[in-house]
């Protein structure tokens, strides 16, 4: 058995290959041509074998007489079958045999020896591409539906939502005439299904961005009943977020399962997602059992933030205070997995370090990282928020557990925003004592935390006009951080509250040189400026603000002002409009642009905001006095009664509205209810004058008795108010100007109520001044009232 093994020489591993690199001349053929011996071989019949003959018939061959490379004649074989190599009708036969790369029957009439072709010279032009074949349509139309495609995802992208779904159906069309031109050309199997896959996609969530629901579900259907489309299943979750958004929550929690049971379980952050939502819909359903159950099972698998925070939500909505004590636990408990802010301090001085952290300190993944945290202290903070009220017996005991919690976890920093959240709380309930004290806690914090309180001190003080508490609370504010905007804003406060608005507005630049958008600051330099009648750069500001916030209405009214002050009502017109498009029941707007329409003389247009404005807030009284004016001047002196009716009952001791009441019967011809009114006056106030003047006047004309009552009593008292202004020593004299009071009105009481001789006694309009209670109110002159 030993016999057949041979055993491999012992050698050198340097010699493994030895030989492979030894050269044998015989297989130099490249040489041939100058090999005489080679040469005289091939013309000659040196070297020939000679012929093989047999003697009776058998299987062997007669070989023909022939060189190496074969002659020109050929014997056939015994049995008639030529040979192999044998020339037969002129033509060589190729060998069997494998031939070497190169080897050609033109070697055999002793051609060059060409193995790579050369000689044959160029190869031959590209055959044209036939751009009218079937094929090449069909490749071109599928290129222009996937360009078409990504048109309509870059818009989208771009915020261009229309282009993106007319992009999307044309899109939709080609691919269908794509696959009707496959179909008359290749077998079925051959459609892209791809292709028709990301066409359908695309257009239902374009019908979904359009708000165009009812489309979009049809065309999610239309690949979800598709079996050709495989993993299409998930695709549920897109038809469930559409049912949410059309609050058809039963159908949205029914697609949302069938989707998690078509997804495997390796997908574990799918199906997560999936149950969040899930647990969000029976949130607003009010299953919130179901929905603890959603994340229950969410935050024992994969914990997330928002997990976290809809369950001490559901938990709150059913009230377990020890399940939203848990809860909030969990919620504190959810890693970051966020970089500590160490790392982006350098340890050294070496240079290329320092540019490398230079270089990371603000790029996308950092930015990412503040957002996250920013997010998980702002459900943290509205968690502690939520619960604390309600998870002890008392918010101050809730907070206090809250804070402990925190502290013991990553977020120790919250810890004393928390704190500081609990005196703001204090303030919403009124109570300022207890707010007081537990900002003063951080008193000897940090100087950050000493800073926010002390702020917040400073603000409360100021809001109870303790300007000398609020300024020193300002100061420490500043003192503890020299870049707190709302510290400086509030020193700028107190200064401004003493008069000092240089040295208020050098505050507020500097909260803004801090910090460009303190709107806070912006906003009370520019009252700073018209306070000191810088009125453009006081516009400048409250534009600016307004570049910052739209729709502020403080902002717009602020502008407006600024205009009326620069005497342009015209752009404080415009700019008033654009107040009351956003509040739009602002019955001070309303009554300002009354104004200045009134003032430019419109007066339809300033009935009309006027009256708006009355209609919204029927209490105040210089727009019910421009009512009732512009009413009594247009001769309608019915429709004025009900607003000085109105504005007696808002200042009943006021004589004057109520002696416009008894006028405006007078002057519609009621003479009766004017009696009775001007009575009524009398025994409220029987000393007052004008009112006696009016009775006198009224029992003189409609011939009744107690005429000689009422002229005892006036006399009485024009003699009372004679002596009383001697004694005063007014030196005015008015008992004349009474006289002509009396007869001028005596002669407008004989005539109708719009005759021209009326015309002395209208009101204006504006009523810019009504009488006091010593004068009438009605006079012969054109004085106006």
């Amino acid at each position: 058995m030993m016999q057949n093994v041979h055993l491999a020489p012992e050698t050198d591993e340097d010699d493994l290959y030895s030989g492979y690199n030894d050269y044998n001349p015989t297989y130099d053929t490249e040489e041939l041509e100058n090999d005489t011996a080679f040469q005289q071989a091939v013309r000659t019949s040196h070297g020939r074998r000679p012929p093989i003959t047999a003697k009776i018939p058998s299987t062997a061959v007669t070989r023909p007489v022939a060189t190496g490379y074969g002659s020109k004649t050929s014997l056939a074989s015994s049995m008639g079958r030529p040979m192999t190599g044998a020339i037969q009708d002129g033509v060589t036969r190729p060998m069997t045999a494998v031939r070497a790369a190169g080897f050609t029957k033109a070697a055999l009439r002793g051609s060059a020896f060409d193995p790579l072709g050369q000689s044959r010279g160029p190869a031959p032009p590209l055959e044209a591409k036939n751009e009218d074949s079937p094929e090449e349509k069909i490749r071109q139309l599928e290129k222009k539906v996937n360009e078409l495609v990504e048109e309509s995802c870059i818009a989208n992208s771009c915020g261009d939502l229309k282009l993106a779904l007319e992009k999307a159906k044309d899109a939709g069309r080609k691919e269908r005439v794509l696959v009707r031109q496959r179909e008359q050309v290749t077998t079925p199997e051959n459609i892209n299904l791809d292709l028709t896959y990301s066409v359908l996609f695309n257009l239902a969530s374009q019908y979904s961005a359009n708000e165009m629901y009812a489309e979009a579900l049809n065309t999610y259907q239309v690949i979800v009943k598709n079996k050709m489309f495989s993993n299409a299943g998930r695709l549920k979750v897109n038809m469930g977020n559409i049912y949410l958004k059309q609050r058809n929550y039963s159908k949205a929690i029914k697609f949302y399962r069938m989707a998690l049971d078509q997804i495997p379980s390796v997908h574990k952050e799918m199906r997560i997602k999936i149950m969040q939502n899930i647990g969000v819909t029976f949130i607003k359903t009010g299953q919130y059992s179901d929905a603890i159950n959603s994340f229950e099972h969410i935050m024992s698998m994969a914990p997330n933030l928002k997990a976290g925070f809809n369950l001490i939500l559901s938990y709150f909505a059913v009230g377990d205070r020890d399940k939203m004590k848990k809860a909030f636990q969990k919620l504190i408990a959810v890693p970051l997995e966020i970089d500590e802010d160490d790392k982006y301090i350098s340890p050294s001085d070496d240079p290329h370090t320092n540019l490398v952290i230079e270089a990371i300190k603000n790029d996308h993944l950092r930015q990412m990282e503040r957002e996250r945290k920013a997010m998980a202290e702002k459900y943290i903070m509205t968690a502690a928020k939520l619960i604390a009220p309600v998870i002890e017996t008392s918010f101050a005991v809730g907070y206090d557990w809250c804070v402990e919690v925190v502290k013991a976890s990553q977020y120790v920093e919250l810890a004393n925003d928390l704190e500081i959240n609990k005196a703001i709380t204090y303030l919403r309930q009124k109570d300022f004592n207890q707010a007081v004290e537990t900002l003063k806690m951080f008193e000897k914090k940090d100087s950050r935390v000493k800073s926010a309180a002390a702020t917040n001190l400073s603000f409360l003080y100021y809001l109870e006009n303790e300007f000398s508490q609020a300024s020193s609370y300002a100061d420490l504010a500043v003192n503890s951080d020299r870049y707190n905007p709302s510290a400086l804003t509030n020193k700028g406060n107190t200064v401004f509250a003493n008069g000092d608005y240089e040295k208020a507005a050098e505050f507020y630049k500097e909260a803004l040189r801090n910090d460009s958008s303190c709107t806070e600051a912006l906003y009370n330099i520019g009252l700073t400026y018209k306070k000191l009648n810088r009125l453009d750069e006081a516009l400048d500001c409250f534009l600016k603000l307004h570049a910052i916030l739209r729709n502020s209405a403080q902002v717009l009214y602020q502008i407006a002002n600024v205009y009326e002050l620069m005497e342009d009502p015209n752009q404080a017109i415009e700019w008033l409009m654009q107040l009351i498009s956003v509040v739009p029941t602002d019955s001070r707007a309303l009554s300002k642009l009354g104004e200045l329409y009134d003032s430019e003389g419109d007066k339809s247009q300033a009935f009309q905001y006027y009256y708006e404005s009355y209609r919204y807030f029927p209490s105040n009284i210089e727009v019910i006095e421009w009512l009732g004016a512009y009413y009594i001047d247009t001769q309608f002196c019915e429709k004025a009664i009900q607003y000085f009716e109105r504005a007696s009952l808002i200042q009943p001791t006021q004589v004057k509205w109520q002696l416009m009441v008894a006028s405006c019967f007078r002057r519609s011809g009621n003479y009766q209810k004017a009696l009775d009114t001007y009575k009524d006056i009398h025994r409220k106030f029987p000393e007052n004058v004008e009112c006696l003047r009016f009775l006198v006047r009224l029992c003189t004309d409609i011939g009744l008795k107690e005429v000689q009552e009422y002229a005892t009593k006036l006399k009485r008292l024009e003699k009372m108010k004679e002596i009383r202004e001697q004694r005063i020593k007014s030196g005015r004299d008015s008992s004349g100007g009474s006289r002509s009071r009396r007869e001028g009105s005596a002669g407008s009481d004989s005539g109708q109520n719009c005759s021209a001789s009326s015309k002395g006694e209208r009101l204006s309009a504006k009523l810019r001044a009504l009488p006091g209670t010593n004068e009438p109110y009605e006079s012969s002159s054109n004085k106006e009232i």
